[in-house]
C-alpha cells in the first residue's frame, strides 16, 4: 500500500498544510475536485480495481496549516484504535479551528447513500493535528465505543469516495463553526427529503389515538398506576414496561425495573399528563381530564422540604419464581416510599430511597407546574409549590452563579460533583418564567447570573456535561473524565440534553431582556445541538430517520424520544431568527417522534418490529421504544430495536409534544400539511 499526496493550491494552502491518501491495493485515485461556492470544494476520488483487494484500513489524512484550539467531531475515539464508525453519521463532520481560521471537511453524502463496498469513518487526532476520512470494517467496544476490525473486502470495479472541505476567515462563522455545516447538510440532503415527506408522512392525530389506547385500554393494567396517597386518590403512567408485559406475551410478566413514577428530566409524568389534558379537552373525555388531573395530584404530593422535594415514587420489589422462571414483580403501591433518580454519581451507595435531590429534576418539574397553571389551569396550589421551591434553589446559588447538580439527601449540601455543570440552565428557564409571573426582581436577577456564567465557563469550550453524560447507560469516563477533555480529541465528552437547557435559557433571556447577545449564544448552542441531529436519510439506518436525534459523543442512539422535546424549541428559533430551516428541522423532529411506534401507519418500523417480536399485534399499536441502534449496530433483520416503552420518554412524550405543538403552533402545522383534528373519544375525524 502506498500513498497519493494531493495538490495544495495556493488558496487551500492557507488552511491546510497537506493531504494524503493511501493507495487501494497499488491504486492510485483519480481525483477530481470543483469549487461549490468560494467556500467549498468539493473532492470525489475514483480508485478503478482489476482485481478484488482484500485492505483493513483506507485512510485520508489531512493535516491543518494552523494549530487548531477547538475541535468537533460527532464521537469521541480516546485511543488510536477508536474511530467514529458510519453509524454515528447524523450530521458528520470534522470541525477544526482556532481565533483566525476554520476548516471543516464533511463527507460525501450522496456517494454513501449509493452504497459503500466498505464502511466509513472519520477521526480526529488533535495531539498530531490529522483529520481523517477513512473506510474500514468495525466492532463495539464499551458502551458505545468504536475500533477497527480487519476483514475490509473491495470487489473489481470502481470504488469512490469523496468529501468537501469547507474553510472560513470571518467572525461569524468562528464563533458558530456549525452554521456553515448545518446550512450545506439541509440544503443539499435533509430538506428535499422533508419536502418529499420524510421522515413519514404520519397521520399523527391517529398515532396519539393509538398511544392513548395502548396506555388506558390494551396495556392498561401494565401502564396505568392508580392509588390513594394519604387518603388522596392519584395516578400516573409507569415509569417503564416491557415486551413480556404484553397481553401477547407467551411467558410470564418479568418487570425490566422497579415500578416507579419519575418527574425526571427524561421522565417526567407531569410533562405527559398535559398531552393527555388536552387531548381530554381536544376530545371532550372527562376520563382522560381525570387521569391529567390525578397526575398533577402526585406531582403535587411530593413532600417538600424547606422547598426541596423527591421527584421518584416507587414500590418495594420482590423476586418470584412463576412458571420455572424467576421474575422481578412489584409488590403493589401500599409500599410505596418517596426518593429520587438513580441516575446520579452515587447510586452504588445510596438507592432510590436516599439517593441525592437532582437541582435540574426539580426546577424542570416546577417549570412543569407553572407552564400547567399558564396554559391549562389556574391551579394556585402548582404557583405556590413552585415559589416555594425557587425561594429554595435562590439559596443554593454560588457566587459565580452556577447551581448545584446534586444534593446529599440527608444534609442538603451540594455533592461537590457537576456543582458547575451546564444543568444550570434548566434552573434560568424556571425563575424566568416565574419572574414573569411574579415580577419579583430577585428572580431575574438570579436567573441572568447564571445565564452569564455559562456563557462564559460552558459555551466557548463545549463542556457539556450532565448527569446523562456520565451516569447512564454510557459510564464511560465517569471516574476520570469529569471537567477533563478527552486529550486525544481535545473535546469534552459530551450529552446534548445541556445543549438543550442551555439554548432554551438563552431564548428566554433573550425574550425577557431583549438583548441579542442572548439570541446569538442561544443560537450557538442549538446548533452545535443540530450537529446531533439526522440530516439525511443513511442506507443502513432500517427506519427512517430524518430529524430523529442522537444522544452524546458516546452512544449509539438514532431516533431518540427527546427529539420530541427539543421540536419546538427549534421552530422557535425558526421564528426568532426567521430561518426555514429550522421551522423544517423543528418539525422533521416531530414527525420523527412518531417513527419507531408500532403501528400499521408506520410499515418499515413495524416489520422490523415483528421480527424483532413476533408475537406482536394490534394489541400492541402503540408501543414504542425510546430509541433505535442504541449499542451502535443494526441490521435490516430487527437487530437495534428494542424491548421496553417508557410512556414519558416515548408515545406519551411524543403525544404531548404534538398536542402542545397544535396549541402553540396549529397554523405551521397546517401549512406543512402536518396537523388533523381528533374527534369524540378519540375518533379520527
Amino acid at each position: 500500500m502506498e500513498t497519493y499526496a494531493f495538490h495544495i493550491n495556493r488558496v487551500m494552502g492557507r488552511f491546510i498544510r497537506s493531504m494524503t491518501c493511501d493507495t487501494i491495493g497499488s491504486v492510485k485515485p483519480e481525483v477530481t475536485s470543483q469549487w461549490i461556492n468560494e467556500h467549498t470544494v468539493r473532492y470525489n476520488l475514483a480508485f478503478q480495481l482489476d482485481t478484488a483487494v482484500q485492505q483493513d484500513d483506507w485512510q485520508l489524512t489531512i493535516e491543518p496549516s494552523f494549530t487548531p484550539t477547538f475541535h468537533w467531531a460527532p464521537h469521541l475515539t480516546p485511543t488510536d484504535r477508536h474511530i467514529i464508525d458510519q453509524h454515528s453519521f447524523r450530521s458528520p463532520a470534522l470541525i477544526a479551528m482556532d481565533g483566525k481560521k476554520l476548516l471543516i471537511l464533511v463527507p460525501d453524502l450522496d456517494l454513501m447513500r449509493e452504497g459503500t463496498p466498505v464502511r466509513w469513518y472519520m477521526d480526529n487526532d488533535a495531539l498530531r493535528n490529522r483529520l481523517t476520512l477513512g473506510m474500514s470494517e468495525y466492532q463495539v467496544t464499551e458502551h458505545v465505543l468504536y475500533e477497527r476490525k480487519a476483514g475490509a473486502q473491495y470487489s473489481a470495479g470502481t470504488v469512490q469516495a469523496g468529501f468537501y472541505l469547507m474553510t472560513f476567515e470571518d467572525e461569524e462563522a468562528l464563533n458558530n463553526p456549525w452554521r456553515p455545516v448545518l446550512e450545506l447538510l439541509w440544503e443539499r440532503w435533509g430538506s428535499p427529503l422533508f419536502h418529499g415527506g420524510a421522515p413519514e408522512e404520519l397521520p399523527l392525530d391517529r398515532l396519539v389515538s393509538h398511544t392513548y389506547k395502548w396506555a388506558f385500554d390494551s396495556w392498561k393494567d401494565a401502564v396505568w398506576q392508580e392509588f390513594e396517597l394519604d387518603g388522596v386518590k392519584v395516578g400516573a403512567a409507569a415509569f417503564i414496561v416491557n415486551v413480556t408485559q404484553s397481553p401477547n406475551y407467551p411467558g410470564p410478566v418479568n418487570e425490566r425495573e422497579f415500578r416507579s413514577i419519575w418527574n425526571q428530566a427524561w421522565f417526567s409524568s407531569l410533562r405527559s399528563a398535559q398531552g393527555v389534558f388536552r387531548y381530554g379537552l381536544e376530545t371532550n373525555d372527562p376520563q382522560m381530564l381525570e387521569r391529567a388531573r390525578l397526575t398533577k395530584e402526585l406531582a403535587l404530593a411530593a413532600p417538600q422540604r424547606g422547598g426541596l422535594f423527591p421527584t421518584v415514587i416507587a414500590t418495594e420489589m420482590e423476586r418470584l419464581s412463576v412458571d420455572g422462571v424467576e421474575v422481578n414483580r412489584s409488590k403493589g403501591w401500599e409500599t410505596a416510599y418517596w426518593g429520587n433518580s438513580n441516575r446520579n454519581p452515587v447510586s452504588d451507595v445510596h438507592p432510590v430511597r436516599t439517593a441525592p435531590y437532582h437541582v435540574l429534576d426539580m426546577s424542570w418539574t416546577a417549570l412543569l407546574m407553572l407552564r400547567w397553571y399558564e396554559e391549562l389551569e389556574k391551579d394556585e396550589r402548582l404557583y405556590d409549590y413552585a415559589v416555594r421551591y425557587a425561594d429554595a434553589l435562590l439559596g443554593l446559588q454560588d457566587e459565580r452563579g452556577f447551581f448545584p447538580a446534586w444534593l446529599d439527601h440527608e444534609t442538603l449540601e451540594p455533592l461537590g460533583i457537576l456543582d458547575d455543570s451546564p444543568e444550570t440552565a434548566m434552573s434560568v428557564t424556571f425563575l424566568l418564567k416565574l419572574y414573569a409571573l411574579t415580577g419579583t426582581e430577585a428572580y431575574l436577577q438570579s436567573a441572568l447570573k447564571a445565564a452569564d456564567v455559562i456563557a462564559v465557563e460552558i459555551v466557548p469550550t463545549g463542556r457539556w456535561e450532565d448527569f446523562e453524560t456520565y451516569w447512564s447507560c454510557c459510564r464511560y469516563g465517569s471516574k476520570e473524565l469529569v471537567g477533563r477533555k478527552v486529550e486525544r480529541n481535545n473535546m469534552f465528552k459530551q450529552c446534548n440534553f445541556s445543549m438543550f437547557w442551555s439554548a432554551e435559557a438563552f431564548l428566554a433571556c433573550y425574550r425577557q431582556t431583549g438583548d441579542a447577545s442572548y439570541l446569538a449564544l442561544g443560537e450557538r448552542c442549538l446548533d452545535e445541538l443540530l450537529m446531533t441531529q439526522a440530516s439525511w436519510q443513511p442506507p443502513y439506518i432500517y427506519v427512517s430517520a430524518l430529524g430523529g436525534f442522537g444522544v452524546m459523543n458516546c452512544d449509539g442512539e438514532w431516533n431518540d424520544a427527546r427529539q420530541s422535546l427539543y421540536a419546538e424549541l427549534i421552530i422557535d428559533y425558526g421564528h426568532a431568527l426567521n430561518r426555514e430551516e429550522y421551522i423544517e428541522r423543528g418539525l422533521a423532529a416531530l414527525r420523527c417522534s412518531f417513527v419507531m411506534m408500532y403501528c400499521p401507519e408506520n410499515p418499515t418500523s413495524k416489520a422490523q418490529w415483528e421480527k424483532a417480536h413476533p408475537f406482536f399485534n394490534e394489541k400492541d399499536y402503540g408501543f414504542m421504544m425510546e430509541n433505535y441502534g442504541h449499542d451502535g449496530v443494526v441490521n435490516d433483520n430487527g437487530l437495534g430495536i428494542g424491548v421496553f416503552t417508557i410512556f414519558d420518554w416515548g408515545n406519551g412524550a411524543a403525544a404531548e409534544s404534538y398536542l402542545r405543538m397544535k396549541a402553540h403552533h396549529g397554523e405551521l402545522l397546517e401549512r406543512f400539511r402536518i396537523s388533523g383534528s381528533i374527534g369524540v373519544k378519540g375518533e379520527q375525524a
